[in-house]
């Protein structure tokens, strides 16, 4: 067989000395060589053939430039741009990311994160948080470094990135209330979550600071951010509170569920019901009717991620930061002024 090519090789075939090809070969020290030179260093690798030792080169440094991450259902369409802005952000610095989908069982994330940790991964990403969380407590005893995206929790030990969501709730209880809606329900995500925690409380923070009565603006929760468990939990929510006159949803999955139950009831949206979803996933503008949504901005919290992760890579004992993003209002057809307000 013959013998793959080598730095040396490279080296010979570019006139250069071999330390130089290291350096071009290696995204974190490219730029201490000039881009011509640079260049042609790896024209003849990739003319020869040449292909890193990834094994060797973990070996020799420690550090395998992989990180590993994990979600908690790759189906869900807000976690593609949140890919593609951590993906964006690690290979600006040699890096690569190994996408693990996990579920919500406990054994399947042990089983995962083990064998990311046996793959010898240089950090975790974590966008499977739950609020007191098991596996991230386990990585941190252990000195691995972690980060959490989109969620977050408690115990105020790992730093993360996710959007500000009393903001978002604010914003949606604010718009809602311009239309003079007084009678506006939330329907929670799960309460283990901090998406789901953190968006009621700022759910009810916001009805408070508007003045409405609490007692006309009912909460209640989903089983899962799913589109099954917005339509139980809204019909549910019209069996209790029969008044309400619009719906902040706790995502927008939850938000097309209830789009379900009010087609099942013979109501309409937003003539009966209005409804505000939360994330403003891919195609929510072609879904009847349009909704308004908060949109958060996953493909900057994917790069805020990227960078967090390769902070704490290069300093384990790094200050522990809570970054929340802006969310911003996009206002469609899905809400309106309520019937009675109209007829006034």
């Amino acid at each position: 067989m013959t013998k793959p090519p080598t730095l040396t090789d490279i080296a010979k075939a570019a006139g250069v000395h071999s330390s130089t090809v290291s350096r071009v070969m290696n995204p974190e020290t490219r730029k201490m060589v000039s881009s011509d030179v640079a260049k042609r260093i790896l024209a003849e690798a990739g003319r020869i053939g040449y292909r890193t030792n990834l094994a060797a080169s973990t070996l020799r440094t420690r550090r395998s430039n992989v990180i590993g991450v994990v979600l908690p259902d790759i189906t869900n369409a807000v976690f593609a741009p949140i890919l593609m802005g951590i993906e964006e952000g690690l290979r600006r610095h040699g890096y690569l990311a190994i996408v693990v989908n996990v579920g919500n069982g406990s054994e399947d994330q042990s089983f995962v994160i083990n064998r990311l940790l046996g793959q010898q991964v240089d950090g975790l990403i974590f966008a499977t948080a739950r609020r007191h969380d098991t596996q991230i407590e386990h990585c941190v005893k252990q000195r691995v470094p972690v980060i959490t995206i989109n969620r977050s929790e408690d115990s105020g030990t790992v730093s993360g990135v996710a959007s500000d969501e009393f903001l978002g709730m604010r914003l949606a209880v604010e718009h809602l209330v311009s239309l003079n809606h007084t009678r506006i329900a939330h329907i929670a995500g799960p309460q283990h979550i901090s998406t789901g925690y953190l968006r009621r409380l700022g759910f009810v923070d916001a009805i408070r600071d508007m003045k409405l009565a609490a007692q006309k603006c009912k909460v209640i929760e989903s089983s899962a951010y799913s589109r099954e468990s917005g339509r139980t939990a809204l019909l549910e929510l019209l069996k209790q509170a029969p008044q309400t006159t619009a719906v902040v949803a706790g995502n927008d999955l939850v938000a097309l569920g209830c789009y379900d139950a009010l087609k099942e009831m013979g109501l309409s949206c937003p003539g009966d019901i209005s409804i505000v979803g939360h994330n403003d996933m891919p195609l929510m503008d072609m879904v009847w009717p349009p909704l308004t949504t908060v949109r958060i901005r996953h493909h900057d919290m994917g790069l805020e991620a990227s960078r967090l992760i390769l902070q704490v890579i290069e300093n384990i004992h790094a200050t522990v930061v809570d970054i929340r993003l802006k969310p911003e209002l996009i206002v469609r057809d899905s809400t309106a002024v309520p019937r009675n307000a109209k007829s006034k």
